[in-house]
């Protein structure tokens, strides 16, 4: 478990999977993404990201808010699960419940979870990925510190060509001298 200000960062429970689910199937939540998720797609990627913490220590964690105990997304590191033509490497990613927008959260846990990559992990480098269209992650992405890599813009290979989706910026972040500031 990690904390910040406002937030815990944990590992997913059972009690998640409702709120979890009724965020994946939000359809304003899943803009960006291909589709919104069924119960049974959101509860896989839930024991999915469970697994992840419980082999590595690290993962996408579920995000609470501290003072109501509220999840209200998930935030964390991963190894994308397509390949990707920067890889290997590890993103930083969030997704957060359309109540939890407009309050910094995502830029809250963002900076915690960069701070586990560089100052626990060691990484030399994050990056974090979206469709071009998507300026809510792009700015968060900024807000952490993150740096366009134009160069490194790519189609995603999960999605078919023509697909509206498929266009994606890349972003990169390397530790800062004396650790990641809060």
């Amino acid at each position: 478990m990690r904390r910040t200000e406002r937030l815990v960062l944990r590992q997913w429970g059972e009690a998640d999977r409702e709120p979890f689910a009724a965020m994946n199937a939000d359809p304003e939540v899943m803009e960006h993404l291909p589709q919104p998720l069924d119960r049974a797609a959101s509860d896989a990627m839930l024991d999915r990201l469970r697994a992840t913490i419980e082999e590595q220590g690290w993962g996408p964690w579920a995000v609470e808010h501290a003072a109501t105990r509220e999840l209200i997304g998930f935030t964390g590191l991963a190894v994308p699960r397509h390949p990707l033509p920067f890889q290997p490497c590890v993103e930083v990613g969030w997704r957060l419940a359309r109540a939890a927008w407009g309050h910094g959260f995502a830029t809250e846990a963002a900076r915690e979870a960069l701070r586990v990559a560089f100052d626990e992990l060691g990484l030399g480098e994050v990056v974090s990925f979206t469709v071009t269209g998507n300026v809510r992650s792009r700015a968060v992405m900024e807000r952490i510190g993150m740096t366009r890599d134009p160069a490194g813009d790519f189609d995603h290979p999960a999605l078919p060509v023509g697909h509206p989706q498929r266009r994606h910026v890349l972003y990169r972040v390397r530790p800062p001298a004396g650790g990641v500031r809060r």
